[in-house]
């Protein structure tokens, strides 16, 4: 394992641990000793993984300015997948400086392309992310088709919430002459 890996490695431990300072001095040092080593990918990586640090601590706008300039070399890279994982991150700080309509459009972006890769784990969580934020604007129909679909992916691995949900769901849907939704 390199340096760098270590380093990464160390910040997802403190991060995991709340130590979000810790985590994120272990993310800069992992994103310079990627750069000197020409990892220009894993740097950008890293600059999401401060990112989801600052984002964390409630400072969304550094959040939203790091994973904007990892989105940039996604993009330049043509790397689709992580395109939509910093897509998918995007949408939860937008989300969380009350920003519905940039919330919605990168998780849709994300969603969208986590669906072409055929990345259903990816594609489920993102659907939820969309559903929940659905929800809490009272769109409650649009999340009640939102999460159906979230939780046929996820399938045999819903959580004891979601369990209930998608039942209520289904008696929703069995309400509103819907027999599918069961």
């Amino acid at each position: 394992m390199s340096s760098a890996a270590e380093l990464q490695a160390q910040g997802i431990k403190l991060f995991e641990e709340h130590d979000y300072e810790a985590a994120a001095r272990a993310f800069q040092q992992a994103k310079e000793a990627y750069a000197a080593d020409q990892q220009l990918d894993m740097a950008a990586e890293m600059k999401v993984n401060i990112g989801l640090v600052h984002r964390a601590l409630g400072e969304n706008q550094q959040a939203l300015e790091l994973m904007q300039e990892a989105l940039r070399t996604f993009e330049e890279r043509a790397d689709a997948r992580r395109v939509a994982q910093v897509l998918g991150n995007m949408g939860g700080v937008y989300a969380a400086l009350n920003d519905k309509d940039k919330a919605y459009q990168a998780y849709r972006k994300a969603a969208d392309t986590f669906r072409d890769l055929q990345e259903n784990e990816l594609y489920a969580r993102t659907l939820l992310a969309i559903g929940n934020m659905q929800l809490r604007s009272l769109q409650v129909f649009k999340a009640v088709a939102t999460l159906q679909v979230a939780y046929e992916l996820i399938g045999d691995k819903l959580t004891p919430t979601q369990k209930l949900i998608k039942s209520l769901l289904a008696f929703i849907g069995r309400l509103s002459g819907n027999p599918s939704a069961a």
